[in-house]
Protein backbone atom coordinates (compact mmCIF):
# COMPACT_ATOMS: atom_id res chain seq x y z
CA UNK A 1 0.00 0.00 0.00
CA UNK A 2 2.78 2.40 0.45
CA UNK A 3 4.82 1.39 -2.46
CA UNK A 4 1.18 2.29 -4.49
CA UNK A 5 0.78 5.56 -2.60
CA UNK A 6 4.49 6.35 -3.22
CA UNK A 7 3.88 6.10 -6.95
CA UNK A 8 0.19 7.99 -7.06
CA UNK A 9 2.58 10.84 -5.05
CA UNK A 10 5.24 10.79 -7.94
CA UNK A 11 2.45 10.98 -10.78
CA UNK A 12 0.71 13.69 -9.44
CA UNK A 13 3.48 15.73 -8.86
CA UNK A 14 4.53 15.28 -12.33
CA UNK A 15 1.14 15.98 -13.18
CA UNK A 16 1.19 19.22 -11.37
CA UNK A 17 4.65 19.86 -13.06
CA UNK A 18 3.83 20.15 -16.24
CA UNK A 19 0.58 22.18 -15.83
CA UNK A 20 2.90 24.98 -13.88
CA UNK A 21 5.42 24.60 -16.73
CA UNK A 22 2.32 24.99 -19.38
CA UNK A 23 1.12 27.91 -17.05
CA UNK A 24 4.29 29.71 -17.05
CA UNK A 25 5.05 29.09 -20.72
CA UNK A 26 1.93 32.15 -21.35
CA UNK A 27 3.82 34.25 -19.27
CA UNK A 28 7.55 33.55 -20.01
CA UNK A 29 8.88 32.77 -23.66
CA UNK A 30 11.87 31.36 -24.20
CA UNK A 31 13.55 28.59 -26.87
CA UNK A 32 16.48 26.95 -26.98
CA UNK A 33 18.29 27.30 -30.18
CA UNK A 34 20.42 24.02 -31.66
CA UNK A 35 21.22 25.02 -35.62
CA UNK A 36 25.13 26.12 -35.71
CA UNK A 37 23.39 29.84 -37.51
CA UNK A 38 20.66 30.30 -34.65
CA UNK A 39 18.55 30.64 -37.93
CA UNK A 40 15.45 30.33 -34.89
CA UNK A 41 16.81 32.62 -32.64
CA UNK A 42 15.87 37.11 -33.25
CA UNK A 43 18.73 39.52 -33.43
CA UNK A 44 19.39 41.72 -30.34
CA UNK A 45 18.10 44.02 -32.87
CA UNK A 46 14.68 43.03 -33.64
CA UNK A 47 13.88 42.58 -30.59
CA UNK A 48 14.80 45.96 -29.32
CA UNK A 49 12.46 47.07 -32.08
CA UNK A 50 9.44 44.92 -30.83
CA UNK A 51 10.09 45.68 -27.46
CA UNK A 52 9.59 49.52 -28.78
CA UNK A 53 5.76 48.91 -30.44
CA UNK A 54 3.21 50.89 -29.39
CA UNK A 55 0.28 50.69 -31.93
CA UNK A 56 -1.67 47.70 -33.01
CA UNK A 57 0.49 45.77 -36.31
CA UNK A 58 -1.31 43.53 -38.36
CA UNK A 59 0.64 41.30 -40.49
CA UNK A 60 -1.27 39.46 -43.55
CA UNK A 61 1.22 36.67 -45.52
CA UNK A 62 -0.69 35.54 -48.58
CA UNK A 63 1.78 32.58 -49.00
CA UNK A 64 -0.94 29.94 -47.90
CA UNK A 65 -2.76 26.42 -49.60
CA UNK A 66 -1.67 23.90 -51.34
CA UNK A 67 2.23 24.94 -52.71
CA UNK A 68 4.76 23.55 -53.74
CA UNK A 69 7.57 22.05 -51.66
CA UNK A 70 9.87 25.19 -52.07
CA UNK A 71 7.06 27.55 -50.94
CA UNK A 72 6.06 25.68 -48.22
CA UNK A 73 9.40 25.91 -46.68
CA UNK A 74 8.94 29.82 -47.43
CA UNK A 75 5.88 29.90 -45.42
CA UNK A 76 6.93 27.65 -42.50
CA UNK A 77 10.13 29.86 -41.89
CA UNK A 78 7.94 33.03 -41.96
CA UNK A 79 5.46 31.16 -39.76
CA UNK A 80 8.33 30.68 -37.27
CA UNK A 81 10.02 33.96 -37.23
CA UNK A 82 6.54 35.62 -36.81
CA UNK A 83 5.72 33.50 -34.14
CA UNK A 84 8.61 35.02 -32.47
CA UNK A 85 7.46 38.57 -33.60
CA UNK A 86 4.62 37.81 -31.43
CA UNK A 87 5.88 36.67 -28.83
CA UNK A 88 8.45 39.87 -28.39
CA UNK A 89 5.69 42.06 -29.50
CA UNK A 90 2.98 40.80 -27.21
CA UNK A 91 -0.54 41.69 -28.09
CA UNK A 92 0.02 44.85 -30.60
CA UNK A 93 1.20 42.13 -32.98
CA UNK A 94 -1.46 39.84 -34.84
CA UNK A 95 -0.37 37.42 -37.44
CA UNK A 96 -2.60 36.05 -40.50
CA UNK A 97 -2.00 33.63 -43.43
CA UNK A 98 -4.25 32.96 -45.85
CA UNK A 99 -4.63 31.94 -49.46
CA UNK A 100 -6.85 35.03 -51.05
CA UNK A 101 -7.78 32.78 -54.00
CA UNK A 102 -8.60 30.10 -52.53
CA UNK A 103 -12.32 28.75 -53.57
CA UNK A 104 -13.00 31.08 -55.62
CA UNK A 105 -14.45 30.94 -59.53
CA UNK A 106 -12.67 32.39 -61.97
CA UNK A 107 -13.85 35.81 -62.21
CA UNK A 108 -13.67 36.21 -58.32
CA UNK A 109 -9.89 35.57 -58.58
CA UNK A 110 -9.44 38.08 -61.37
CA UNK A 111 -11.14 40.82 -59.04
CA UNK A 112 -9.34 39.96 -56.26
CA UNK A 113 -5.82 39.61 -58.33
CA UNK A 114 -6.45 43.05 -59.05
CA UNK A 115 -7.53 44.70 -56.12
CA UNK A 116 -4.55 43.03 -54.64
CA UNK A 117 -1.96 44.21 -56.90
CA UNK A 118 -3.26 47.95 -56.87
CA UNK A 119 -2.45 47.29 -53.15
CA UNK A 120 1.12 46.12 -54.29
CA UNK A 121 0.44 42.41 -53.63
CA UNK A 122 1.52 40.66 -56.88
CA UNK A 123 1.60 37.09 -57.92
CA UNK A 124 3.92 34.64 -59.14
CA UNK A 125 3.19 32.27 -61.50
CA UNK A 126 5.39 28.93 -61.20
CA UNK A 127 5.73 25.90 -63.56
CA UNK A 128 5.00 22.73 -61.37
CA UNK A 129 5.83 19.20 -62.93
CA UNK A 130 3.36 16.40 -62.60
CA UNK A 131 2.40 13.27 -64.24
CA UNK A 132 0.80 15.16 -67.22
CA UNK A 133 4.02 17.34 -67.94
CA UNK A 134 3.63 20.64 -66.20
CA UNK A 135 1.44 23.00 -65.11
CA UNK A 136 1.10 26.37 -63.65
CA UNK A 137 0.15 27.67 -60.19
CA UNK A 138 -0.32 31.43 -59.35
CA UNK A 139 1.06 32.16 -55.83
CA UNK A 140 1.28 35.11 -53.38
CA UNK A 141 4.82 35.34 -51.98
CA UNK A 142 3.65 38.78 -50.29
CA UNK A 143 2.63 39.94 -47.04
CA UNK A 144 1.40 43.35 -45.86
CA UNK A 145 1.84 44.87 -42.82
CA UNK A 146 -0.45 47.59 -41.87
CA UNK A 147 -1.00 49.51 -38.75
CA UNK A 148 -3.48 52.39 -38.47
CA UNK A 149 -3.52 54.25 -42.20
CA UNK A 150 -0.10 52.79 -43.31
CA UNK A 151 0.22 49.70 -45.51
CA UNK A 152 3.43 48.28 -46.86
CA UNK A 153 3.44 45.57 -48.98
CA UNK A 154 6.26 43.10 -48.65
CA UNK A 155 8.19 41.24 -50.91
CA UNK A 156 8.86 37.61 -49.52
CA UNK A 157 10.51 35.90 -52.31
CA UNK A 158 13.28 38.42 -53.22
CA UNK A 159 14.67 36.72 -56.27
CA UNK A 160 18.15 37.42 -55.64
CA UNK A 161 19.82 35.03 -57.81
CA UNK A 162 18.27 36.04 -61.53
CA UNK A 163 19.65 32.52 -62.96
CA UNK A 164 19.31 30.50 -59.30
CA UNK A 165 16.32 28.17 -59.38
CA UNK A 166 13.72 28.45 -57.15
CA UNK A 167 15.26 26.31 -54.12
CA UNK A 168 18.25 28.81 -54.46
CA UNK A 169 16.11 32.18 -54.75
CA UNK A 170 13.85 30.46 -51.60
CA UNK A 171 16.79 30.08 -49.26
CA UNK A 172 18.29 33.69 -49.94
CA UNK A 173 14.89 35.42 -49.05
CA UNK A 174 14.45 32.90 -46.07
CA UNK A 175 18.05 34.69 -44.70
CA UNK A 176 16.33 38.24 -45.41
CA UNK A 177 12.76 37.40 -43.76
CA UNK A 178 13.88 38.99 -40.67
CA UNK A 179 15.56 42.12 -42.07
CA UNK A 180 12.48 42.66 -44.03
CA UNK A 181 9.71 42.57 -41.25
CA UNK A 182 12.22 44.26 -38.72
CA UNK A 183 12.81 47.32 -41.12
CA UNK A 184 9.13 47.45 -42.36
CA UNK A 185 8.46 47.31 -38.56
CA UNK A 186 10.57 50.22 -37.61
CA UNK A 187 9.18 52.09 -40.78
CA UNK A 188 5.58 51.99 -39.63
CA UNK A 189 6.69 53.34 -35.91
CA UNK A 190 9.11 56.10 -37.44
CA UNK A 191 7.00 56.99 -40.47
CA UNK A 192 10.10 58.22 -42.27
CA UNK A 193 11.07 57.39 -45.75
CA UNK A 194 14.59 58.49 -46.32
CA UNK A 195 15.35 60.09 -49.50
CA UNK A 196 17.75 59.28 -51.79
CA UNK A 197 18.69 60.75 -54.77
CA UNK A 198 20.54 60.12 -57.72
CA UNK A 199 22.65 62.78 -59.28
CA UNK A 200 22.30 64.18 -62.99
CA UNK A 201 22.99 67.35 -64.99
CA UNK A 202 26.92 65.89 -65.42
CA UNK A 203 26.54 63.08 -67.74
CA UNK A 204 25.77 60.49 -64.98
CA UNK A 205 23.65 57.22 -65.75
CA UNK A 206 20.62 57.57 -67.64
CA UNK A 207 17.66 56.31 -65.81
CA UNK A 208 17.46 53.45 -68.13
CA UNK A 209 21.13 52.77 -66.65
CA UNK A 210 19.54 53.00 -63.50
CA UNK A 211 16.36 51.41 -63.82
CA UNK A 212 16.46 48.45 -61.47
CA UNK A 213 18.99 50.34 -59.12
CA UNK A 214 16.40 52.91 -58.57
CA UNK A 215 13.17 50.54 -58.86
CA UNK A 216 14.85 48.34 -56.29
CA UNK A 217 15.46 50.96 -53.99
CA UNK A 218 11.78 52.66 -54.35
CA UNK A 219 10.15 49.71 -52.27
CA UNK A 220 11.76 50.95 -49.02
CA UNK A 221 12.68 54.87 -49.89
CA UNK A 222 12.27 57.88 -51.57
CA UNK A 223 14.27 57.51 -54.38
CA UNK A 224 14.87 60.64 -57.41
CA UNK A 225 17.09 62.52 -59.68
CA UNK A 226 19.06 65.40 -58.19
CA UNK A 227 19.89 68.04 -60.62
CA UNK A 228 22.55 70.00 -58.65
CA UNK A 229 22.48 73.12 -60.74
CA UNK A 230 18.74 73.99 -59.55
CA UNK A 231 18.88 72.25 -56.11
CA UNK A 232 18.69 74.20 -53.27
CA UNK A 233 19.32 73.99 -49.29
CA UNK A 234 16.40 72.87 -48.75
CA UNK A 235 16.31 70.54 -51.43
CA UNK A 236 19.23 69.21 -50.08
CA UNK A 237 18.38 69.26 -46.43
CA UNK A 238 15.42 66.85 -47.50
CA UNK A 239 17.91 64.07 -48.92
CA UNK A 240 19.45 61.27 -47.11
CA UNK A 241 22.32 59.68 -49.38
CA UNK A 242 23.70 61.07 -52.83
CA UNK A 243 24.39 59.20 -55.24
CA UNK A 244 27.15 60.39 -57.76
CA UNK A 245 27.04 57.20 -60.94
CA UNK A 246 29.31 58.06 -63.09
CA UNK A 247 29.70 61.79 -64.19
CA UNK A 248 31.21 62.33 -67.67
CA UNK A 249 31.04 66.24 -67.15
CA UNK A 250 33.31 68.74 -65.10
CA UNK A 251 31.63 69.72 -61.61
CA UNK A 252 31.00 73.70 -61.74
CA UNK A 253 32.41 75.01 -57.94
CA UNK A 254 28.96 76.34 -57.64
CA UNK A 255 27.90 72.57 -57.83
CA UNK A 256 30.96 71.25 -55.77
CA UNK A 257 29.64 74.01 -52.92
CA UNK A 258 26.53 72.22 -52.82
CA UNK A 259 27.76 68.66 -52.54
CA UNK A 260 30.03 70.03 -49.60
CA UNK A 261 27.08 71.60 -47.78
CA UNK A 262 25.44 68.83 -47.99
CA UNK A 263 28.08 66.59 -46.41
CA UNK A 264 28.65 69.62 -43.96
CA UNK A 265 25.21 68.79 -42.47
CA UNK A 266 25.47 65.02 -42.27
CA UNK A 267 24.45 63.90 -45.81
CA UNK A 268 25.93 60.54 -46.67
CA UNK A 269 27.59 60.03 -50.43
CA UNK A 270 27.66 57.70 -52.35
CA UNK A 271 30.59 58.34 -55.31
CA UNK A 272 31.28 55.76 -58.01
CA UNK A 273 33.79 57.20 -60.29
CA UNK A 274 35.60 56.76 -63.42
CA UNK A 275 39.05 58.74 -63.52
CA UNK A 276 39.84 57.00 -66.87
CA UNK A 277 37.22 57.41 -70.43
CA UNK A 278 37.17 53.87 -71.48
CA UNK A 279 33.77 52.11 -73.20
CA UNK A 280 33.59 48.44 -74.78
CA UNK A 281 31.40 49.16 -77.71
CA UNK A 282 33.70 51.64 -79.31
CA UNK A 283 36.94 49.71 -78.62
CA UNK A 284 34.81 46.78 -80.60
CA UNK A 285 34.25 49.11 -83.62
CA UNK A 286 37.39 49.96 -83.71
CA UNK A 287 39.57 47.18 -82.06
CA UNK A 288 41.49 49.81 -80.21
CA UNK A 289 41.06 52.10 -78.17
CA UNK A 290 43.07 55.18 -76.24
CA UNK A 291 41.74 55.00 -72.75
CA UNK A 292 42.37 59.10 -71.13
CA UNK A 293 41.87 60.40 -68.34
CA UNK A 294 38.56 62.64 -67.87
CA UNK A 295 38.75 66.31 -65.99
CA UNK A 296 35.85 65.98 -63.57
CA UNK A 297 37.14 68.66 -61.39
CA UNK A 298 36.76 66.63 -57.69
CA UNK A 299 39.76 65.75 -56.82
CA UNK A 300 40.08 68.31 -54.44
CA UNK A 301 37.20 67.20 -52.34
CA UNK A 302 37.81 63.82 -52.72
CA UNK A 303 41.60 64.65 -51.42
CA UNK A 304 39.89 66.57 -48.43
CA UNK A 305 37.51 64.05 -47.91
CA UNK A 306 40.42 61.35 -47.74
CA UNK A 307 40.40 59.20 -50.34
CA UNK A 308 41.92 59.71 -53.89
CA UNK A 309 40.58 57.78 -57.52
CA UNK A 310 43.58 57.27 -59.41
CA UNK A 311 43.81 57.69 -63.06
CA UNK A 312 44.68 54.09 -63.99
CA UNK A 313 42.88 51.09 -64.86
CA UNK A 314 42.91 47.89 -63.10
CA UNK A 315 43.55 44.48 -65.20
CA UNK A 316 43.09 41.42 -63.06
CA UNK A 317 43.08 37.54 -64.06
CA UNK A 318 39.94 37.24 -61.68
CA UNK A 319 37.72 38.29 -64.65
CA UNK A 320 34.49 38.63 -66.10
CA UNK A 321 33.97 37.14 -69.80
CA UNK A 322 32.38 38.64 -72.71
CA UNK A 323 30.80 37.80 -76.19
CA UNK A 324 33.43 38.06 -79.09
CA UNK A 325 33.56 37.30 -82.61
CA UNK A 326 36.42 34.45 -82.90
CA UNK A 327 37.46 32.51 -86.29
CA UNK A 328 37.11 32.73 -89.95
CA UNK A 329 33.21 31.11 -89.48
CA UNK A 330 32.72 34.58 -87.36
CA UNK A 331 31.00 32.40 -84.13
CA UNK A 332 30.49 34.22 -80.98
CA UNK A 333 32.68 33.08 -77.89
CA UNK A 334 32.78 33.81 -74.53
CA UNK A 335 36.48 35.20 -73.36
CA UNK A 336 38.03 36.90 -70.59
CA UNK A 337 38.22 40.59 -70.15
CA UNK A 338 40.88 41.22 -67.51
CA UNK A 339 39.47 45.65 -67.42
CA UNK A 340 35.93 44.04 -66.35
CA UNK A 341 37.64 42.73 -62.78
CA UNK A 342 36.00 41.36 -60.05
CA UNK A 343 35.64 43.22 -57.24
CA UNK A 344 35.93 41.00 -53.96
CA UNK A 345 34.34 42.21 -51.08
CA UNK A 346 36.31 42.47 -47.81
CA UNK A 347 34.27 40.53 -45.40
CA UNK A 348 35.90 41.90 -42.31
CA UNK A 349 32.60 44.48 -42.21
CA UNK A 350 29.06 44.04 -42.14
CA UNK A 351 28.16 46.76 -45.36
CA UNK A 352 29.72 44.06 -47.28
CA UNK A 353 29.08 40.76 -45.53
CA UNK A 354 27.71 37.64 -47.30
CA UNK A 355 27.45 39.31 -50.80
CA UNK A 356 28.78 37.76 -54.05
CA UNK A 357 31.70 39.89 -56.15
CA UNK A 358 31.04 42.61 -58.02
CA UNK A 359 30.92 43.19 -61.28
CA UNK A 360 33.21 46.31 -62.42
CA UNK A 361 33.73 47.52 -65.64
CA UNK A 362 37.40 49.66 -66.45
CA UNK A 363 37.49 49.82 -63.00
CA UNK A 364 40.64 52.30 -61.03
CA UNK A 365 42.27 52.17 -57.99
CA UNK A 366 41.23 53.60 -55.08
CA UNK A 367 43.92 55.27 -52.24
CA UNK A 368 42.97 56.74 -48.89
CA UNK A 369 44.51 59.88 -47.19
CA UNK A 370 45.36 60.70 -43.55
CA UNK A 371 42.61 63.34 -42.76
CA UNK A 372 42.23 63.56 -38.99
CA UNK A 373 38.74 62.77 -37.74
CA UNK A 374 37.98 60.10 -40.29
CA UNK A 375 38.16 56.72 -40.15
CA UNK A 376 38.54 54.58 -43.77
CA UNK A 377 37.73 50.95 -44.26
CA UNK A 378 38.50 49.07 -47.72
CA UNK A 379 34.94 47.26 -48.84
CA UNK A 380 35.92 46.40 -52.42
CA UNK A 381 39.46 44.70 -52.72
CA UNK A 382 40.95 43.20 -56.52
CA UNK A 383 42.17 39.50 -56.58
CA UNK A 384 46.32 39.59 -56.16
CA UNK A 385 46.49 38.66 -59.53
CA UNK A 386 45.85 41.90 -61.32
CA UNK A 387 48.38 44.65 -63.01
CA UNK A 388 48.11 48.48 -62.95
CA UNK A 389 47.89 50.61 -66.38
CA UNK A 390 48.39 53.92 -66.16
CA UNK A 391 46.46 56.41 -68.55
CA UNK A 392 46.86 56.87 -70.80
CA UNK A 393 46.43 53.47 -72.40
CA UNK A 394 45.87 52.27 -75.60
CA UNK A 395 43.05 49.09 -75.55
CA UNK A 396 43.50 46.45 -78.21
CA UNK A 397 41.05 43.47 -78.76
CA UNK A 398 43.32 41.25 -79.53
CA UNK A 399 44.95 40.96 -75.69
CA UNK A 400 41.74 38.63 -75.58
CA UNK A 401 43.02 35.76 -77.57
CA UNK A 402 45.50 35.54 -74.79
CA UNK A 403 45.00 33.61 -71.72
CA UNK A 404 45.86 35.72 -68.96
CA UNK A 405 48.61 33.19 -67.05
CA UNK A 406 48.40 34.44 -63.22
CA UNK A 407 52.03 34.56 -62.73
CA UNK A 408 52.51 37.74 -64.62
CA UNK A 409 49.65 38.56 -62.42
CA UNK A 410 51.28 38.07 -59.42
CA UNK A 411 50.70 40.96 -57.05
CA UNK A 412 48.72 41.97 -54.17
CA UNK A 413 45.03 42.68 -53.56
CA UNK A 414 44.26 46.39 -54.74
CA UNK A 415 41.71 48.60 -53.29
CA UNK A 416 38.69 49.63 -55.49
CA UNK A 417 35.99 51.05 -53.13
CA UNK A 418 36.49 52.59 -49.66
CA UNK A 419 33.76 53.62 -46.64
CA UNK A 420 35.01 56.90 -44.65
CA UNK A 421 33.65 57.52 -41.45
CA UNK A 422 33.73 60.66 -39.03
CA UNK A 423 33.53 64.22 -38.78
CA UNK A 424 34.77 65.43 -43.03
CA UNK A 425 36.59 69.08 -43.24
CA UNK A 426 34.83 71.68 -45.01
CA UNK A 427 35.99 71.91 -48.79
CA UNK A 428 35.05 75.57 -48.88
CA UNK A 429 36.53 76.41 -45.55
CA UNK A 430 38.12 80.27 -45.95
CA UNK A 431 37.21 80.19 -49.57
CA UNK A 432 34.82 82.43 -51.04
CA UNK A 433 31.11 81.57 -52.45
CA UNK A 434 31.34 80.36 -55.60
CA UNK A 435 29.38 82.28 -58.59
CA UNK A 436 25.74 80.90 -58.92
CA UNK A 437 25.21 80.39 -55.39
CA UNK A 438 22.28 82.22 -54.02
CA UNK A 439 20.09 81.33 -50.66
CA UNK A 440 21.79 80.56 -47.46
CA UNK A 441 24.03 77.88 -47.04
CA UNK A 442 25.47 78.31 -43.95
CA UNK A 443 28.86 75.85 -44.04
CA UNK A 444 30.46 74.67 -41.29
CA UNK A 445 34.33 74.33 -40.51
CA UNK A 446 33.61 70.67 -39.51
CA UNK A 447 30.52 68.27 -40.74
CA UNK A 448 28.68 66.53 -38.35
CA UNK A 449 29.41 62.60 -38.45
CA UNK A 450 28.35 61.10 -41.19
CA UNK A 451 29.70 58.69 -43.76
CA UNK A 452 30.92 58.21 -47.44
CA UNK A 453 31.49 55.63 -49.88
CA UNK A 454 34.19 55.83 -52.66
CA UNK A 455 34.13 53.48 -55.28
CA UNK A 456 36.34 53.56 -58.61
CA UNK A 457 33.92 51.88 -61.08
CA UNK A 458 31.53 54.32 -62.24
CA UNK A 459 29.24 50.93 -63.57
CA UNK A 460 28.86 48.79 -60.36
CA UNK A 461 25.14 50.48 -60.03
CA UNK A 462 24.31 50.29 -63.47
CA UNK A 463 21.82 47.51 -65.12
CA UNK A 464 22.34 46.21 -68.86
CA UNK A 465 19.57 46.44 -71.59
CA UNK A 466 18.46 43.68 -73.73
CA UNK A 467 19.34 43.94 -77.28
CA UNK A 468 15.86 42.81 -78.37
CA UNK A 469 13.26 45.27 -76.47
CA UNK A 470 16.06 47.25 -74.72
CA UNK A 471 14.04 46.60 -71.29
CA UNK A 472 16.60 46.63 -68.56
CA UNK A 473 17.99 43.81 -66.45
CA UNK A 474 18.37 43.16 -62.89
CA UNK A 475 21.09 45.15 -61.44
CA UNK A 476 24.17 42.47 -61.66
CA UNK A 477 22.67 40.34 -64.28
CA UNK A 478 25.22 39.55 -66.79
CA UNK A 479 23.16 38.83 -70.38
CA UNK A 480 26.11 37.64 -71.77
CA UNK A 481 27.84 34.50 -69.17
CA UNK A 482 23.81 34.23 -67.51
CA UNK A 483 25.44 35.26 -64.30
CA UNK A 484 24.57 37.35 -61.39
CA UNK A 485 26.99 39.07 -59.71
CA UNK A 486 26.60 41.42 -56.13
CA UNK A 487 25.97 44.57 -57.97
CA UNK A 488 22.15 44.68 -56.42
CA UNK A 489 23.27 43.31 -53.06
CA UNK A 490 25.95 46.22 -52.69
CA UNK A 491 23.31 48.44 -53.37
CA UNK A 492 20.95 47.45 -50.59
CA UNK A 493 23.50 47.25 -48.51
CA UNK A 494 24.77 50.77 -49.10
CA UNK A 495 21.19 52.37 -48.77
CA UNK A 496 20.58 50.56 -45.56
CA UNK A 497 23.97 51.04 -43.94
CA UNK A 498 23.84 55.18 -44.70
CA UNK A 499 20.06 56.08 -44.59
CA UNK A 500 19.83 53.78 -41.07
CA UNK A 501 21.31 54.97 -38.35
CA UNK A 502 20.26 51.97 -36.45
CA UNK A 503 22.31 50.02 -38.40
CA UNK A 504 19.74 46.95 -39.56
CA UNK A 505 22.47 46.07 -41.67
CA UNK A 506 23.54 43.24 -40.13
CA UNK A 507 20.30 41.64 -40.38
CA UNK A 508 20.29 41.36 -43.93
CA UNK A 509 23.66 39.33 -43.13
CA UNK A 510 22.07 36.79 -41.48
CA UNK A 511 23.40 33.44 -43.05
CA UNK A 512 20.70 30.67 -43.28
CA UNK A 513 22.01 27.31 -44.38
CA UNK A 514 19.43 24.69 -46.46
CA UNK A 515 21.60 21.30 -46.01
CA UNK A 516 19.62 19.97 -49.60
CA UNK A 517 19.73 16.52 -50.91
CA UNK A 518 22.86 15.79 -52.96
CA UNK A 519 20.87 14.60 -56.30
CA UNK A 520 23.30 13.39 -58.23
CA UNK A 521 23.97 10.87 -55.68
CA UNK A 522 20.34 10.09 -55.21
CA UNK A 523 20.18 9.23 -58.39
CA UNK A 524 23.43 6.93 -58.33
CA UNK A 525 22.58 5.27 -54.80
CA UNK A 526 18.43 5.37 -54.92
CA UNK A 527 17.75 1.48 -54.46
CA UNK A 528 20.50 1.39 -51.49
CA UNK A 529 18.71 4.16 -49.63
CA UNK A 530 15.37 2.68 -50.14
CA UNK A 531 16.21 -0.75 -49.16
CA UNK A 532 17.73 1.24 -45.94
CA UNK A 533 14.90 2.91 -45.22
CA UNK A 534 12.07 0.26 -46.04
CA UNK A 535 13.90 -3.39 -45.77
CA UNK A 536 16.32 -2.47 -42.53
CA UNK A 537 13.65 -0.94 -40.14
CA UNK A 538 11.30 -5.02 -41.12
CA UNK A 539 14.63 -7.08 -40.24
CA UNK A 540 15.31 -4.91 -37.27
CA UNK A 541 11.62 -5.76 -36.30
CA UNK A 542 11.84 -9.20 -36.88
CA UNK A 543 15.47 -9.86 -35.58
CA UNK A 544 13.83 -8.51 -32.03
CA UNK A 545 10.42 -10.83 -32.53
CA UNK A 546 12.53 -13.75 -33.28
CA UNK A 547 15.23 -13.10 -30.20
CA UNK A 548 11.93 -11.97 -27.60
CA UNK A 549 10.51 -15.00 -28.35
CA UNK A 550 13.36 -17.86 -27.55
CA UNK A 551 14.55 -15.51 -24.88
CA UNK A 552 10.85 -16.33 -23.42
CA UNK A 553 11.09 -19.49 -24.18
CA UNK A 554 14.58 -20.46 -22.38
CA UNK A 555 13.55 -18.46 -19.63
CA UNK A 556 10.29 -20.46 -19.18
CA UNK A 557 11.35 -23.69 -20.14
CA UNK A 558 13.22 -23.44 -16.79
Amino acid sequence: MVGNKQKLSGILIFVAGLILLNVLAQYVYTRIDFTKEKRFTLTPKSKTILGKINQPITITVFLDGDLPAPFKRLRNATRDLLADYKAYGGKEIKVIFRDPISGLSIPEQDTVINNLYRSGIEPTTINIKNDAGFAQKMVFPMAMLESGDHQLPLRLLQNLNATGSYEENINNSIQNLEYLFTGAIQKVLSNEHPRIGFTEGNGELSDLSLNDAINSLSESYEVGRVNLNTIDAAGLDKLKVLIIAKPQQEFTEAEKYKINYFVMKGGRVVWTIDQVSADLDSLKGSGEQLAFNKKLNIDDMLFMYGARVNYNLIADANCVEIPLSMGQQGQIELAPWVYYPLLMPDTAHNLVKNIDAVRGEFSSTVDTIGVKGLKKTVILHSSPFNKIFNAPKLLSLQMVAEQPDPRDYASVPQNLGVLIEGTFPSVFLNRAVPAGITGNYAVAPLSKPTKMIVIGDGDVFKNQLSSKDGSAFPLGFDRYTQKSYGNKALLLNIADYLSNDDNLITLRNKEVRIRLLDKARLRTEKLQWQLINMALPLLLLISFAIFQHYYRKHKYAR
